[in-house]
C-alpha cells in the first residue's frame, strides 16, 4: 500500500474527486463515495479500491481494516485540503474511489428482485436500494441510460447498502421483462392505474416475483403494465395522488415478503 502525503491538490491521480458527480463514471467504470459510514462498509464489501483520500486522522483509525481491503493508494490530507480538491466544503473525512462490480447477468438474480423503469433521481434509486437490502430484495434491475445505483449520490444515500445488491443493467424494458418471464419470475407492477388490485388484498406469490416500479412522474408504462402478471395499488386517502416513488417501493416491497406471512398467520 502507497501512502502519499499530499502538498498539492494538482495530482492528477486525484481528478477522480474533482470530477466524479452524480451518474458519471470513468471508462473503466469506477465510481467515488463518500462519508465514513459508507467507506467502512465498501471497506467489508470485497469491491475493488482505487484509492482512499482521507485525514491522517482517519487512516490511523481504520489502518488495519484498509489495509485487509487491499486499498493499493492512500492519499493522507487535512479536510481543509480535501474542501479544495473536491471543490465545496465537506462534513466528513474519507472518500473512496472504487470499480464499480461487472452487471450481472438476469439468469444469475435472486428469487426477489426490484426493476425500474426508469427513474430520474438519484436519492430515489439509493433510498430504494436501501430498502431493497433490508428488506432481503437481492436483484437490483435498472435500465443503463437511467441513474445508476453506484452514482455517487445514489450509493451514500443507500449508506452503501447497494453493494448487497447484484445489479443488472438493461437496454430495453419490454425484452428484459419478457426473459425474467422465461426465468419464472411473476411481474408485479406497482402503480395506481385503473383496475389495479389494492395491496392489502394481493395474495404475494410464492415464487419468484419482480417488483415493477415507475418514473417519478409518469409511473409504469402502458405497455409495462399490459404484460404484468398483476398490478397493485397502495391504499391512501382521497385527495392524495401518490407516494413518493421510494416510500411506495419500500410499501410494495415488504408486502410482498411479509404479508404472505401475516395472511397464513
Amino acid at each position: 500500500m502507497e501512502i502519499v502525503v499530499l502538498e498539492s491538490i494538482d495530482l492528477p491521480e486525484l481528478a477522480p474527486y474533482r470530477t466524479l458527480r452524480g451518474n458519471l463514471f470513468d471508462r473503466d467504470g469506477s465510481f467515488v463515495a463518500d462519508s465514513p459510514r459508507v467507506v467502512g462498509l465498501l471497506l467489508g464489501s470485497g469491491l475493488e479500491f482505487k484509492s482512499l483520500l482521507c485525514t491522517p486522522e482517519y487512516f490511523e483509525r481504520e489502518k488495519e481494516r484498509i489495509e485487509s481491503a487491499g486499498v493499493p493508494t492512500v492519499y493522507l490530507g487535512e479536510r481543509a485540503l480535501l474542501e479544495r480538491i473536491v471543490g465545496h466544503s465537506i462534513h466528513h473525512n474519507v472518500m473512496a474511489h472504487l470499480i464499480r462490480p461487472a452487471n450481472i447477468p438476469l439468469e444469475a438474480l435472486p428469487e426477489r428482485a426490484v426493476v425500474l423503469t426508469r427513474l430520474n433521481n438519484l436519492e430515489n434509486v439509493g433510498a430504494l436500494a436501501r430498502s431493497a437490502a433490508a428488506l432481503g430484495v437481492g436483484g437490483y434491475v435498472v435500465p443503463e441510460a437511467g441513474p445508476h445505483p453506484y452514482g455517487r449520490r445514489a450509493i451514500r444515500v443507500s449508506t452503501g447498502h447497494v453493494t448487497k445488491l447484484k445489479v443488472h443493467c438493461y437496454e430495453a424494458i419490454l425484452p428484459t421483462l419478457g426473459r425474467l418471464r422465461e426465468l419464472g419470475y411473476r411481474l408485479i407492477a406497482a402503480e395506481a392505474a385503473p383496475g389495479a388490485q389494492p395491496l392489502s388484498r394481493y395474495t404475494p406469490p410464492t415464487e419468484k416475483w419482480a417488483l415493477i416500479l415507475g418514473n417519478e412522474e409518469e409511473g409504469v408504462p402502458a405497455e409495462v403494465l399490459a404484460i404484468c402478471d398483476a398490478v397493485v395499488r397502495i391504499e391512501m386517502e382521497p385527495g392524495v395522488a401518490s407516494f413518493n416513488v421510494a416510500t411506495a417501493g419500500a410499501i410494495v416491497m415488504h408486502w410482498l415478503r411479509y404479508g404472505a406471512r401475516k395472511e397464513s398467520e
